[in-house]
Parts: structure tokens; sequence; C-alpha cells
């Protein structure tokens, strides 16, 4: 039976232990890191969009262009088995989902 090392190492061959067995997952934490700070800077944008009803301000350029873009890195991210890649575009796609249906509801 495979240990959960060796199916990590499948789908990523980049993952590292140390002398110990610990996962140095140092890569893997930075990207869910950095996924996360920028994926949930969507947020406030969409609450502000509820509060005040409005998306006059945002571009649906830009929004279909990161939706798209997001896309790209998330089938990016399967094709290469990165799970913070995958995670974090998933959940900017849903938050930039909600932003689209924001500007179209509430953008005129």
């Amino acid at each position: 039976m495979q240990s959960i090392y060796d199916r990590i190492r499948l789908l990523n061959p980049n993952f590292l232990l140390n002398a110990e067995g610990t996962s140095l997952l140092y890569g893997e934490i930075l990207g869910f890191l950095g996924g996360a700070l920028t994926t949930f800077g969507y947020v406030p944008q969409f609450v502000r969009i509820l509060k005040l009803k409005s998306a006059r301000e945002i571009s649906l350029p830009f929004t279909l262009s990161f939706l798209a873009g997001a896309t790209c890195w998330l089938t990016y991210g399967v094709l290469l088995g990165l799970m913070p890649v995958i995670l974090w575009n998933s959940a900017g796609i849903i938050f930039l989902c909600m932003l689209l249906y924001g500007k179209l509801k509430y953008g005129r």
C-alpha cells in the first residue's frame, strides 16, 4: 500500500521530504498563501456591489478577461497536478462569476 507521501509525489514530482520524513512543502505553502491572498481580493468588491447595488465601476472586459485567464490557469493546474493552482483558480472562477453576475445585474 502506498503512503500518503508516495501518492502526493505521483501528483507532484517536486514534493520533497526531509530526513525525518516530514513534508517540506515550502513551494506548495507559498502557492496556497499567494492563491488565497489574490483570490480573496475579489470578496470585498463583490460585497461592495451587493451593498451599493451598483457595479458601474466594474469593467466587463476586465471581469471577462480575468475569468478567461483563471480558466486557463485552472486547466494548466489540472494538467500538471498543481493543487494550489487548481484550488485557488477554482475559487477565483467562482468569485469572478459572482462579480460577473453583479456586473450584469447592477452594472447599468
